[in-house]
């Protein structure tokens, strides 16, 4: 069942009311209710179309936080063949939060690494809704030596929150198993292509997304703190998460104009949840875009021009 985000309430009650007339004509009532299904849909059509194409950055947030927006391990079954998942950080410790391993993109092999929310209970749990602890960035940066030891390229698909923030993730060293992984990645000897998919959240998204091209899809965010902390912080109030929305400029279309990613992925009309395969297709086709130019650069040039285009971020911040 479709789950519907507060402004596209319109929308649901003229879905719900197609469904209703749906149901009615496979009743076999005898009604022929053809014509008013297709005005309906075609209203219904307009109203979605109206609503995203003016997105407020609060509402953005809602569309990259939906529960139903395909998950990296979405990408990784549709987008990738023969995907052989390795698990634990070869210290003792497993977290499920991140996923990866081996696999092929379209017919090239690479190492895949993303965060897994979960979409019931039970899988949100196991994966710790997406939010790493030490030993989950510690595995990221043991694929990504294993990629720089046999020259594979890396993809990541990013949607967390953050790194776990609970006090055991602390007492295990989650500040700096985060920059290690953020480290390790400027390191790599190989093309990185990250892509937030849904939420990037602080430095818990940085430690995957420290890469050659960032992409980002239409509406998904990427930010140094929620809304929500930043308003708890600056106002002391959780109910400025609207205002402190638009002032961090997280949404895709802020982001490029800032030159702080490198593209965006179009989304289907009501965004990714409403046509996962369609979302899933497009980020494949934008990832087969830019790998090419990559793979032929020298692993020291890689390096060099991706430390290169993170300083300018600083630099020009400061003009």
């Amino acid at each position: 069942m479709r789950q519907y985000l507060d402004f596209e309430k319109p929308v649901a009650e003229l879905e719900n009311k197609i469904a209703e007339l749906r149901q009615m004509a496979q009743g076999g009532e005898g009604i022929n209710i053809a014509d008013e299904i297709a005005k309906l849909s075609d209203k219904a059509d307009k109203q979605l179309r109206t609503a995203y194409a003016k997105l407020t950055p609060s509402q953005k947030v809602q569309v990259a936080r939906h529960p139903q927006r395909p998950q990296a391990l979405d990408y990784i079954r549709e987008l990738l063949t023969d995907y052989m998942p390795l698990s634990g950080d070869r210290l003792g410790h497993e977290d499920k939060a991140i996923v990866g391993g081996l696999a092929r993109f379209r017919g090239t092999a690479v190492v895949v690494i993303g965060t897994q929310r979960g979409t019931e209970m039970e899988s949100r749990l196991e994966h710790n809704f997406g939010m790493p602890r030490p030993e989950g960035y510690r595995k990221a940066q043991r694929l990504v030596k294993l990629a720089g030891r046999f020259g594979l390229p890396i993809l990541t698909f990013v949607d967390t929150s953050g790194a776990w923030p609970g006090i055991d993730a602390e007492a295990r060293g989650q500040s700096e198993a985060i920059a290690r992984s953020t480290d390790t990645f400027l390191r790599a000897p190989v093309p990185v292509i990250a892509t937030i998919i849904g939420e990037g959240g602080s430095g818990g998204a940085v430690a995957l997304a420290a890469g050659d091209r960032v992409l980002m899809l239409e509406h998904s965010i990427y930010s140094v703190i929620s809304p929500e902390g930043a308003a708890s912080i600056l106002w002391r109030d959780p109910k400025q998460a609207g205002a402190a929305a638009e002032a961090l400029k997280i949404t895709a279309q802020d982001l490029e104009r800032l030159k702080l990613i490198d593209g965006i992925i179009p989304e289907p009309l009501g965004g990714a949840q409403r046509k996962p395969q369609t979302a899933i297709t497009s980020v494949g086709d934008a990832i087969a875009a830019e790998l090419p130019a990559l793979t032929v650069l020298e692993p020291a040039a890689l390096v060099r021009q991706r430390r290169e285009k993170f300083l300018a971020m600083g630099r020009d911040a400061q003009h």
